[in-house]
């Protein structure tokens, strides 16, 4: 296993710095919004392969994550997609981590 991190500090620290606040809004906003029938829910991508993830070597995501790869863009989406549905009006307050089980 690599001892070299996913990402340089520099582009880390922007999602490191935007993910637990996200979260908190995310709850805050629900408990106001419910009232008016409006749901809030987070969205919180694990490895996605995409251009920023592209360099990330193979083996060390097969190391981190317990379903062995990256997830795909459509994963992400295809929950994206189902949250605006109507089948989704009862879910809210939620933070949905999209990670192939990565801890």
């Amino acid at each position: 296993r690599s001892e070299e991190p996913l990402f340089e500090l520099t582009e880390r620290l922007p999602w490191l710095a935007t993910r637990q606040p996200a979260a908190a809004a995310t709850k805050a906003l629900a408990v106001e919004l419910a009232k008016r029938r409006i749901t809030v829910n987070c969205v919180a991508p694990g490895l996605i392969e995409t251009d920023m993830t592209q360099d990330i070597d193979a083996d060390l995501v097969r190391d981190i994550v317990p379903a062995r790869r990256m997830g795909q863009p459509e994963e992400v989406a295809s929950l994206v997609a189902y949250l605006f549905s109507d089948d989704a009006e009862y879910i809210t307050r939620q933070v949905i981590s999209v990670n192939g089980g990565m801890i």
